[in-house]
Order: C-alpha cells, then structure tokens, then sequence
C-alpha cells in the first residue's frame, strides 16, 4: 500500500496528463516536462501504485483497467486542487488551452457555435470547444463520465450532482417553401395563421432525436381534440428545415432558427393555429466542475452570447 508521505503529488499530475493524452510526448507538453521526464515519472507511478498504467498496442500507447479506474477520481482530485490554489482572478482566457465538449442539438451549430467561435478567436485563441450529438433521453448522463462538460436541453428535472441555469426561450412557428400551393391557393399570407384544418390536413416533419412521431405541437393539439398528420420524423433541425425547403410538407420549428435560415434556404414563415408552450432551454454542468474558471468563464460567454440571440429583433417573430 502506498504512503502518502512518501508519494510525489507531482506525479498525479503526469497521470492526469496521460490519461488525457495517450501520448507522453503530448502529456509532457501539457505539464511543461520532456518526453523522457514524463517516462520517467511514468516508472516512478507504476512502482508506486504496482500497475503497469500503460502498455503499448501497436502504435496506440493504452491505459490498463487499473488506470482507467482513477481518470475520473484524479480528474475530480485535480480539478479541486486547481480550485483551491487559484484565485478568482487567476484565470486568462487568452493563454488558456482549454478543451470543453458542449452537447446540443444542432440548433446550436447554427445559432451558437458561429458566434461563439467569433468570440474564443478573439479573447480565447487556444482555447478548443466541440459540439457533440445529445443522447436520446439521456443528456445528462455523459456529464457524470466526462464525455461533455455542458449541456444545453429543454427544461427538465436534473440529478442532485448536476447544476443549471436559464439561457433560453424558444418560441415556435410555422415553416413552408416559398409560395408553398397550398397555402397560397387558400389565401394564406406569410405571417399570418395558417388555418387549423390546412394546418392538420398538409404532411408535417418532425424535429425528433429519437424518432418519437409526437412533439409540444401534438399536445397542444390534443388539448383542443385535434391531430396533424406527421409523415416524417429528422434527428437534426437542419434536415427538417431542407426537407421543407424541397417539398410541400410543413413543420413547427424554433422561431429564433426559422428567422435565421428561411432566407437562404426558401423558407416563408407563418403562425401556428394553437398555442404552443415556449420551450425553457436550460445549461446544465456537474457540480464538480463549478468552480472550474476555464468551465465558469465558457459557461459566461454563452450565456452571453444566448441573451444576445434572444433578444434580437430580427430573428424574433
């Protein structure tokens, strides 16, 4: 069993380091130590914790089960240390070489990620984000292994570990080719209401992760005894919109998005016959990681940069 006293905390550093890595090469320049500093360092943790840590595989440079184990603990021991000897001013965007995974529906690379990259360029240059696909009923659960470190999703309940806050509302609207026939013929103007029976009768497509044929729009609805007729369910806005733009079916879809889009791809906008609640889109992090100042200082400028998007007035109906 290994002494405390007599363990270099130092190493815990290499160890985060190649977890994060795979390489000791890359892990000796995030710890600011040569490549055969890291190796050595290597040999003094596999003594010390009696493992291997890691093994060669062809060109790949693998962790052991035994290693695998301690990356989200050490992640957690390394982010609290970095907490307690910083101060609240420590933190400079324009050195930092941060990587934050964001996790959003595609929403977000249209509205988000264009204005945010504009931003990290300027005051962030080394700092990396990525936007991945959320999991279908499980949004949250990818904070709890690291896989992303935010979460931007409707409204809904969080575990205790989780922290949130407001950073959106998300109105619907109407969306329809360009001089869509139908809508035409009936007299039916951009802006103006479609009416519920042409509202039901055309095909709809449908926003849907998961393939679910039924959405706010639906339970609205069903409040007033009335069903559309949904013939096709997309996993991303960008292909329901597309498919709108190329055909003669119709789809509700975020107001802010519809805006934003509908010039370039041939889209007029109208207003729904019903009532659709407003979708609350919340940002959501694990606990461990609210003090972070590379995480509070992302989470900051999208926030920001969402209150400017929501209070545009030209992408607002």
């Amino acid at each position: 069993m290994t002494n405390l006293n007599a363990f270099d905390l130092n190493l815990l550093r290499v160890l985060d380091a190649l977890l994060r890595e795979r390489s000791t090469v890359k892990a000796g320049k995030r710890v600011g130590l040569s490549q055969p500093a890291v190796s050595a360092a290597l040999a003094r943790l596999r003594l010390s914790l009696g493992d291997e840590l890691f093994f060669r595989s062809g060109k790949a440079f693998e962790p052991t089960q035994f290693a695998l184990s301690l990356e989200a603990p050490l992640r957690d021991v390394m982010g609290q240390m970095e907490e307690l000897i910083s101060g609240p001013d420590a933190f400079d965007p324009a050195v930092s070489d941060a990587r934050l995974r964001i996790s959003g529906a595609d929403y977000f690379a249209e509205l988000l990620m264009p204005v945010l990259t504009e931003r990290l360029q300027a005051m962030a240059p080394s700092m990396r984000t990525h936007l991945v696909n959320l999991v279908p009923r499980k949004p949250f659960e990818a904070l709890t292994h690291y896989d992303v470190d935010l979460v931007l999703n409707p409204e809904m309940d969080l575990p205790d570990w989780a922290k949130q806050q407001r950073v959106l509302t998300s109105e619907f609207c109407v969306i329809a080719r360009s001089g869509h026939q139908r809508l035409a013929s009936a007299g039916v103007k951009p802006g103006s209401v479609i009416p519920i029976d042409l509202f039901c009768d055309i095909g709809h497509v449908l926003f849907s992760a998961d393939g679910k044929r039924q959405a706010q729009g639906d339970v609205a609805l069903a409040s007033i005894g009335r069903q559309r007729r949904v013939v096709m369910t997309l996993p991303v806005f960008s292909g329901v919109y597309r498919v709108v733009a190329g055909s003669d079916l119709i789809a509700l879809l975020p107001a802010t998005l519809a805006r934003h889009v509908a010039p370039t791809v041939g889209l007029d906008i109208f207003l729904s016959p019903v009532a659709i609640p407003a979708t609350i889109i919340m940002m959501a992090w694990h606990r461990r990681m609210n003090a972070d100042p590379a995480h509070k200082w992302l989470r900051q400028q999208i926030t920001e940069l969402l209150e400017d998007l929501e209070n545009n007035p030209e992408l607002r109906l």
